[in-house]
């Protein structure tokens, strides 16, 4: 089986074809990746990837062309996009180049697929749940983190696990947020119109070494680069304690499904659409990340800014229940051992903040 990794030096995509390369189960699985190497830091990932045996080719999702060069394969797996809660907004990127990162160049890929005969699996984003009912959720401080009330059932989707996939996904989710959504709509109908194998998974937030963090995007790997190197940081909104809650997932626990759908096929009456994520269990605030910094490095103040973001949410982990009973799939790499792995990156790696462009 071959299989077209797109956004393959990034940090998702270069994780996720090591992991492939090293299960033995699946050592005749050909990789081949693709990437325009526009993210600070990617080209790390190019000569590793190189020596693993993964063919990486330098090109763009946006350009039919580009996609083309890399022949007949069996799946794609579209892990490049601009992950950017604020792309679009933040000065950074315009809203149309966020458009064809994430959208027209999912369509270029489908175009692809069904060019080929060839299945995708696209990597979408919690981000794709409204944002006013997540923000409306009622939530109360415990162990210095934000937790819905218990009591309440007002909120279509919410379970004692987190959000489901039955929240609502009504605008305003944000261009990258809505740019995913479009992406999802897209492949579901060329899988309905043209028979195009698809699975599309909504993954929390993927953490882990290697990543290229800044403090909208990996804000994992951010935080914990940032507090080792003594650099600032703000807990920013909701007061600004640092009671917000993320949830976060290992690539490889990814990796794990994607093996599982691509074994699969078309799947028959499985969902298409399923919520990938570290559940409650693998969630935490930013005070509590940053009290486990202040236990493995030594003290770090952190500035407090009370005023929110555009698209700031003050809770969010995803129900993977759906996951579970369709492919048997539960994250296996815990929080603790995330957090570890990223510290050992950032240790390792002094200048990883500056490299990745988050300092």
């Amino acid at each position: 089986m071959k299989v077209l990794i797109t956004g393959v030096c990034g940090f998702v995509g270069s994780t996720l074809a090591r992991y492939f390369r090293e299960r033995r189960d699946v050592a005749a699985l050909e990789i081949v990746g693709m990437d325009n190497l526009s993210r600070p830091g990617s080209e790390t990932n190019r000569r590793p990837l190189l020596g693993d045996g993964i063919t990486v080719l330098h090109g763009d999702v946006r350009a039919p062309s580009d996609i083309e060069m890399c022949g007949d394969v069996d799946w794609v797996i579209d892990a490049a996009a601009n992950p950017s809660v604020l792309a679009g907004m933040d000065g950074q990127s315009s809203s149309r180049q966020v458009v064809d990162h994430n959208l027209t160049g999912t369509i270029n890929l489908l175009e692809y697929c069904r060019a080929r005969g060839a299945g995708l699996i696209l990597l979408s984003t919690s981000r794709v749940y409204s944002i006013p009912p997540l923000a409306s959720i009622d939530v109360e401080v415990r162990s210095g983190a934000f937790q819905p009330v218990p009591s309440q059932t007002t909120v279509p989707g919410l379970t004692s696990a987190g959000v489901s996939e039955n929240f609502s996904t009504a605008p305003p989710v944000s261009l990258y947020g809505v740019t995913k959504l479009a992406s999802e709509v897209m492949a579901l109908e060329y899988h309905h119109s043209f028979g195009v194998p698809v699975w599309v998974n909504r993954c929390g937030v993927l953490a882990g070494a290697g990543q290229f963090g800044h403090g909208t995007q990996g804000i994992f790997a951010f935080w914990i680069n940032a507090h080792l190197r003594h650099s600032a940081l703000r807990y920013i909104g909701f007061g600004g304690c640092g009671y917000q809650v993320r949830d976060c997932l290992h690539p490889r626990d990814l990796g794990r499904l994607v093996l599982r759908q691509m074994e699969a096929g078309d799947g028959g009456s499985r969902p298409r659409v399923v919520n990938v994520s570290g559940g409650v269990e693998n969630s935490i605030s930013l005070l509590q990340l940053t009290e486990w910094c202040n236990a493995r490095f030594g003290p770090h103040e952190v500035a407090s800014d009370p005023y929110p973001r555009p698209f700031d949410i003050p809770w969010m982990v995803l129900d993977s229940t759906a996951a579970a009973a369709a492919w048997e799939w539960c994250p296996r790499v815990g929080l603790e051992s995330i957090l570890n792995e990223i510290a050992a990156h950032a240790e390792e790696h002094p200048d990883w903040l500056r490299l990745s462009g988050g300092a």
